[in-house]
């Protein structure tokens, strides 16, 4: 992805109408049978305004992890790094697919928290399905600087106040995760 595309959607103190995701996979032992150059990349949701039917980009990567047809006895690890947390919807998909995969594990970090309709039901249900769900800090932007940027050999520059934004969307994320409903 270009320098502009991932300040402008992963800077945690705007708010953009896409969401991009970063992924890798890791086998912990064996083949993956990943195809080459797919155990890591970025995906983008698919709007109103492109030809097509829209989808969000977690439901991308969940089509993309099926085409795989990863081999049930090798644990597989899969982080994201993704602009937004999921919306309640995505969040029960991702949740159904960990409990029908009980060989994939899933890390999740955020640049900003979705804040529409049931996302916090959505957040705690796909963190009691046993995914780590947690705000992106320097280091993780900075890792997806080096990982899925063409950044021409410059290093990441943080934004004014990364920081505090991400200090603030951590405490916000964990009393939503800490929540229960009745």
């Amino acid at each position: 992805m270009d320098e502009h595309t991932f300040t402008h959607n992963f800077s945690n103190h705007k708010r953009t109408h896409k969401t991009y995701l970063c992924y890798e996979v890791e086998i912990l032992h064996g083949d993956s049978g990943i195809p080459p150059d797919e155990d890591k990349g970025f995906l983008c949701n698919k709007g109103t305004d492109q030809p097509g039917l829209p989808c969000h980009v977690e439901l991308y990567l969940l089509g993309r992890i099926r085409s795989w047809k990863l081999d049930r006895k090798l644990h597989c690890r899969l982080t994201c790094f993704i602009s937004w947390t999921p919306c309640g919807t995505c969040a029960r998909e991702l949740a159904e697919f960990l409990k029908e995969n009980s060989h994939v594990s899933l890390c999740i970090f955020a640049s900003r928290i979705y804040s529409l309709n049931d996302y916090e039901a959505g957040l705690r249900t796909l963190q009691e399905a046993g995914a780590q769900i947690a705000i992106m800090t320097f280091k993780e932007f900075r890792h997806c600087w080096e990982t899925f940027v063409d950044h021409q050999g410059r290093p990441f520059q943080p934004w004014d106040e990364l920081d505090i934004n991400s200090q603030g969307l951590s405490k916000e994320l964990q009393a939503i995760l800490q929540t229960r409903q009745n």
